[in-house]
């Protein structure tokens, strides 16, 4: 058994399996299955925030590529790799485009090392490195990508496993002070909101049964990550809200683009 094999722990479910699970993927286990399924009773329109969020990266990434130029990404909490992947949606843009990905998930590891390959112009890595590492994610990025030049930092879905507020917001401060003039936030985040009480109960099943925990936030809380940047239109809502081709109903993941 390899090193990373060894860290897989299948007798728990995992929130990268699960998301893996809801989208239709097939890196998952019985277990990760099991807890998905019960999530799902409890609010029956959870499986639509991973698709909805999936579709705003993909929306977002577009958006950097073909409006703003950017030609470089940080893509922090990676997750399973599945359909329009980061490098994938930026390099049919620009092919020359250069991609780091950086997750903590022995899973996400193994595959990412297999599926995670760029185009031949550009060029795409992977880390293996916690959130909270922000020196080791910036040094490593650093051999990869120039700093010097504006970056797309990419944080769908990962700051919710940061469970105080200030570590958290400090965090992605360390983070984006050390980007260029031009970078962008590109930030999801599960929501707690009045309207949508069994997102509150699905979220409490979780952290009882699975790993890592999780911590909601307010929208308000949210669009606090993006404090003394340009938050671009329509601001923080709903990433299913976020530019979308075709109207789509709310989701309890909040998302927003800014730039620095």
């Amino acid at each position: 058994m390899s090193d990373i094999e060894s860290r897989i722990d299948t007798s728990r479910p995992h929130t990268a399996r699960i998301w893996n699970y809801w989208t239709g993927g097939k890196d998952n286990y019985p277990v990760d299955r099991e807890a998905g399924d019960r999530i799902r009773e409890l609010h029956p329109g959870i499986g639509d925030y991973a698709k909805a969020d999936r579709l705003f990266l993909g929306r977002a990434v577009r958006y950097l590529a073909e409006q703003e130029g950017i030609r470089q990404f940080l893509d922090v909490g990676t997750g399973l790799p599945s359909a329009d992947n980061t490098h994938e949606v930026a390099q049919r843009i620009a092919p020359d485009t250069r991609v780091v990905y950086v997750d903590n998930d022995p899973l996400v590891l193994a595959h990412a090392r297999a599926l995670l390959v760029g185009t031949p112009e550009g060029r795409t890595d992977y880390l293996d490195a916690d959130l909270r590492d922000v020196d080791t994610i910036l040094a490593a990025a650093s051999k990869t990508l120039d700093l010097s030049q504006p970056v797309a930092l990419m944080l769908l879905g990962v700051v919710i496993f940061v469970e105080d507020d200030e570590e958290s917001y400090t965090i992605v401060r360390r983070l984006m002070d050390a980007l260029a003039p031009g970078s962008h936030l590109v930030l999801s985040h599960t929501v707690t909101h009045p309207d949508m009480p069994d997102v509150d109960a699905a979220v409490a099943f979780w952290n009882e049964h699975g790993t890592p925990k999780l911590t909601q936030r307010t929208p308000a809380a949210v669009a606090r990550y993006f404090d003394g940047l340009e938050l671009l239109e329509p601001g923080v809502v709903s990433c299913s809200a976020w530019r979308p081709r075709t109207p789509t109903p709310d989701v309890a993941m909040y998302a927003g683009v800014g730039r620095k």
